[in-house]
């Protein structure tokens, strides 16, 4: 995940005396560069991740360095790392509250330090780490492209991850990402990545095949779920004019069945799409996981389509609602009293339309069998446009 403030606290921390004093939510943000800030002009340029450097010669007062903390949220900032001394005695309580409230880490260093020391060697770490970053996000392309054989990406791999353990692959898209252009979707990279609290070093971040890819590697349910439900809570809150979807993959054991829990997140994240939800997981799909399965598109057909067709050319026809009016009397398993107040229809209209049905589809819906065959052949077709909606 890119060097992270957590990283460079441990390397700062004795070297440069430096000191956490809010944001630690914030402790796995990545910093994709350093920069040194005396006023918020430079800020309007931020991609995302930068941490920011201050002497506080141009945020003096508690209100500009307010200010300051608030844009940094804005346009997601890294963090922020105030040298303490003649412009900065100390950090107000003010501060430290509005940066603990959006998660932005608040660094101190002691005036006797050179700055510029520090900012060499933590912008040397930076490039070195992305660098690295780049690297792993390769071979973990190659695990799922070519997964054999898997010298190729194993011992790659195996120096920052536990390589026989269990991944999990989740995806996430806008849904347009291949239009934009690098810049656009390297900066939502950036906010995605800033989203994803107490995510280090057992995960990695990429983008790849129209995704940006969360790669998790030995963490927990429990822990996975919390990652997650809070990302999506935050681009939800932070991102209102970006739709984000997300699709969880299988977990699995072993970097060479990465590729099976990325096929799976990509297909989750399409079907998601799909149905206009924001998270879905294959684990959860029941019986949609099937469409996963088929390499043959046209038996979808088959059994979707071409089955229920006389009803929704009859419902075309004569605008009605037959094809529907199936979908809840199989749901609820035969029962008219049910169909009809789901539906807000009286009774005896939903037995006309039961009668003009099994004529249609000559079928003995009495028959388990038989009331099995058409809930499938409806959720077959559903499931089937949707799919075809999103590859449009």
């Amino acid at each position: 995940m890119g060097f992270t403030v957590e990283d460079m606290l441990v390397s700062a921390k004795d070297k440069y005396r430096m000191q956490l004093i809010a944001g630690i939510n914030g402790w796995a943000n990545s910093i994709s560069w350093l920069l040194m800030v005396e006023d918020t002009t430079i800020t309007k340029n931020f991609k995302g991740k930068e941490l920011v450097v201050t002497t506080g010669v141009g945020f003096d007062t508690t209100e500009k360095l307010l200010e300051l903390v608030h844009i940094l949220d804005q346009h997601h900032a890294a963090g922020l790392i105030v040298n303490v001394g003649p412009y900065i005695e100390s950090v107000p309580e003010e501060v430290i509250t509005a940066a603990n409230a959006c998660d932005l880490p608040i660094m101190t260093v002691p005036w006797d330090v050179l700055m510029s020391d520090m900012i060499k060697e933590l912008t040397v770490r930076i490039f070195f780490q992305s660098s690295l970053d780049e690297q792993i996000s390769l071979a973990f392309i190659r695990a799922i492209e070519h997964p054999q054989p898997e010298k190729d990406y194993r011992d790659e791999l195996s120096s920052n991850f536990d390589v026989d353990g269990e991944f999990q692959v989740i995806a996430f898209t806008t849904g347009s990402l291949d239009a934009m252009d690098t810049r656009d979707r390297r900066q939502i990279g950036y906010r995605l990545q800033i989203y994803l609290e107490n995510i280090s070093h057992n995960a990695h971040f990429f983008y790849y095949n129209g995704c940006f890819l969360l790669v998790i590697n030995g963490m927990d349910a429990e822990a996975r779920e919390e990652v997650v439900q809070g990302f999506a809570s935050r681009a939800k809150r932070r991102m209102p004019n970006e739709t984000i979807y997300i699709g969880e993959g299988t977990a699995v054991k072993d970097i060479s069945n990465l590729h099976l829990s990325y096929k799976r997140a990509l297909f989750t994240v399409r079907f998601t799409m799909g149905r206009g939800e924001m998270l879905g997981k294959f684990d959860e799909l029941g019986l949609n996981r099937l469409f996963y399965m088929v390499s043959d598109p046209l038996i979808l057909t088959e059994m979707g389509d071409d089955v229920l067709r006389p009803l929704v050319e009859y419902d075309q026809k004569h605008d009605s609602e037959l094809l529907q009016t199936l979908e809840n009397y199989l749901k609820h398993n035969g029962s008219v009293s049910s169909v009809a107040e789901e539906m807000f229809i009286h009774k005896n209209t939903i037995l006309y339309r039961m009668t003009k049905i099994r004529e249609l589809l000559k079928a003995d819906l009495d028959d388990g069998d038989e009331r099995m065959f058409y809930y499938m052949a409806i959720l077959i077709r559903r499931g089937q446009h949707i799919l075809e909606d999103k590859k449009a």
